[in-house]
């Protein structure tokens, strides 16, 4: 199997299993005083200071939860006050907890690019808002926001930024100290690291409620007996990802431009997102006249993984959001596919999807009832 949905979860690194396998034969609770408690202890800690090397954060200001999704319930749900501002792009985890306020909530829509305008957010804030949370790279197109910007913006306004960073730490260099982010989500399994495993990163200063109650455990932010291997094994995952973050960057910019270049050979191809201010590995294109779900299953009976859109979605079978927002016609919504690389691919296994694509796109359209408005 060729696998080409790392946006959706990334293989498991071998270096992060075996810093995982002591922790998972130990019995030692973080909280507890004795020898094995103890070693859990420092365990935890030290994963604390690799995520937070990785964010440029102090290890104090991050707190272990059960992934990006509860990352960012935590972040929506925690900070108390008047207007939110968010995008119509956000991942589902962003959105929905948004719905369910009862304080009023302003949806900035992007450009055709998937781009946040800063200008857009400026106005906005123009009314009187406590947070903003608009992500760092977009799940499903790649495009990456000038956060920066929005958080200076943010600032200048006296709110509080909140960014969903899943998608981004780890792949492109990200530092929430010079950015001047109050707060950011991060995810492990995006990484190389375990599933059910992520961190909210929050400023010394920013007021939060908790959103799990019980025994006090994360400095009293995030109730409930740590998963230890889990934790380390994240903080294995960010220390790799910091180390090499040199090397991965370019080559799996360069893995994803030749692929995108040999796709768009196709007749009736679309490059979806920004053509240049997007993640390295991302590839998000439309192919006219085919069905991105009849897409999928073809490329997996040939031996390739991907995906439309986001994973953690999936299962309602919904037109991309994301991409309605950025007011994409329906037919490419509907034919779009998202091929995205990590730096476990190599050369050969792009050359072979790039030899595949164009016979299954030719054997679905063949049989497709638009073949007559496109003429194939």
């Amino acid at each position: 199997m060729i696998y080409m949905d790392n946006a959706a979860s990334s293989p498991l690194r071998p270096e992060v299993l075996e810093a995982m396998l002591p922790y998972m034969r130990s019995v030692g609770n973080p909280s507890s005083i004795h020898r094995d408690g103890r070693s859990a202890r420092r365990g935890v800690e030290g994963a604390r200071r690799h995520v937070a090397s990785l964010l440029n954060a102090d290890p104090s200001e991050i707190l272990f939860t059960s992934g990006g999704t509860e990352a960012n319930n935590t972040a929506l749900r925690g900070a108390s006050g008047g207007r939110l501002i968010t995008t119509s792009i956000e991942h589902e985890s962003v959105l929905e907890p948004c719905r369910a306020q009862t304080r009023p909530v302003t949806y900035l829509k992007p450009d055709g690019s998937g781009t946040i305008s800063p200008e857009t957010l400026d106005e906005s804030l123009s009314e009187p808002a406590t947070l903003v949370s608009i992500m760092t790279a977009n799940n499903e197109v790649g495009t990456i926001q000038d956060v920066r910007a929005l958080a200076g913006i943010c600032r200048r306004h006296g709110a509080i930024f909140h960014t969903d960073m899943v998608q981004a730490a780890g792949k492109i260099p990200v530092d929430v100290r010079s950015w001047g982010v109050d707060m950011a989500s991060v995810s492990a399994h995006k990484i190389g690291g375990p599933m059910g495993v992520g961190a909210l990163y929050v400023r010394a200063g920013t007021e939060l409620e908790p959103l799990v109650l019980g025994g006090g455990q994360e400095s009293g932010m995030r109730s409930g007996t740590e998963n230890v291997a889990g934790i380390v094994g994240f903080g294995e995952a960010c220390r790799l990802a910091r180390a090499e973050m040199s090397r991965n960057v370019p080559y799996v910019s360069s893995l994803r431009d030749e692929l995108v270049a040999r796709l768009l050979e196709i007749s009736h191809s679309v490059l979806n997102g920004h053509p240049a201010s997007r993640l390295p590995g991302n590839a998000h294109l439309a192919f006219l006249g085919v069905s991105g779900e009849d897409l999928i299953i073809k490329l997996d009976e040939n031996g390739i993984a991907a995906s439309t859109g986001s994973a953690c979605s999936v299962h309602t079978q919904k037109e991309s959001h994301v991409l309605r927002a950025m007011g994409l016609p329906a037919e490419t919504i509907s034919s779009s596919l998202r091929l995205t690389l990590g730096p476990q691919n190599t050369a050969g296994e792009v050359a072979e999807v790039a030899e595949a694509m164009p016979r299954i796109v030719s054997e679905l359209r063949s049989v497709s009832p638009l073949r007559g408005r496109y003429g194939f």
